[in-house]
């Protein structure tokens, strides 16, 4: 073959872009992989209201806690999987974690932070969301200054299903302690970790396209309680995000997870010991 033969540019460019598909980020794990896990997600979702009432008892609740612990370690099992087939190492999706004290305390102290400021947050959210609903149920009128607003049935559903799940006795609030500690880090790497990065290198590599899908995902994977808490989550994810966007790592977030589960129910359990709810 001639050394200076050329080769024709359009051969050239079919090379580039033979190259280029080549090289493009196909994410984490198999796109199949992410679509299952999707699908696992949203039937316990739909599932959930009725999970409840089946394994959480007025007697004991324990059966129930060591059900949704079997169901997040099976989440976070699958999800290792997808990252061994595209031999991505499991701790790449907890981010920077700094050792030692002082990153502890920092995330430590960023994890209280978050949690006072996502209260206010989703707080006004919620009362937001109370108002347009007065308002639409009472065709445009607005709630009088010092007015309470009585709570809808659907509000009233989701919080009888949560108060179903609280802690009745001191072997449950034990039982109960333990599942916060292995949720808020399980679905911290399921939802921050794996999904987000997973979106975001679909999306070019945009964090806020990652955020965005593990945000409405989060939210959608807690359908038993209600759009409007649905709704309420989708917020909190994305908060988690930027929580995580702040620290680096998702270390900060999983604690801040942790202590919200473990303090809504033991605020759930001392209403119902009180008789509020």
């Amino acid at each position: 073959m001639d050394s200076n033969m050329q080769v024709p540019e359009s051969a050239l460019d079919q090379a580039g872009a033979s190259e280029a598909v080549q090289s493009k980020p196909s994410g984490i794990a198999p796109w199949w992989h992410t679509a299952v896990l999707m699908l696992a997600i949203l039937g316990i979702s739909l599932s959930g209201s009725g999970r409840v009432n089946t394994l959480h008892s007025p007697h004991s609740h324990v059966l129930g806690y060591a059900v949704t612990a079997g169901m997040e370690l099976l989440l976070l099992g699958w999800v290792a999987l997808g990252l061994r087939l595209r031999r991505v190492p499991f701790r790449s999706l907890f981010g920077k974690v700094e050792h030692g004290l002082r990153g502890l305390a920092i995330d430590l102290g960023a994890a209280a932070a978050f949690w006072i400021v996502s209260m206010m947050v989703l707080g006004s959210l919620g009362l937001t969301w109370n108002a347009v609903e007065y308002a639409v149920a009472h065709k445009g009128s607005m709630p009088t200054p010092g007015q309470r607003m009585q709570p809808s049935e659907q509000q009233k559903q989701t919080l009888q299903t949560l108060e179903r799940m609280a802690p009745a006795s001191g072997i449950e609030i034990a039982c109960w302690a333990a599942l916060c500690l292995l949720v808020g880090p399980v679905e911290e790497a399921i939802f921050r970790g794996y999904l987000q990065q997973q979106f975001a290198v679909w999306g070019g590599g945009r964090f806020i396209v990652g955020a965005a899908a593990s945000a409405l995902i989060f939210g959608a994977a807690h359908g038993y309680e209600g759009l409007r808490s649905m709704v309420l989550l989708v917020a909190f994810g994305a908060l988690f995000s930027g929580l995580l966007w702040l620290r680096g790592g998702l270390r900060a977030g999983m604690i801040a997870h942790s202590a919200h589960d473990l303090i809504v129910g033991l605020i759930l359990a001392a209403a119902r010991a009180r008789h509020l709810i």
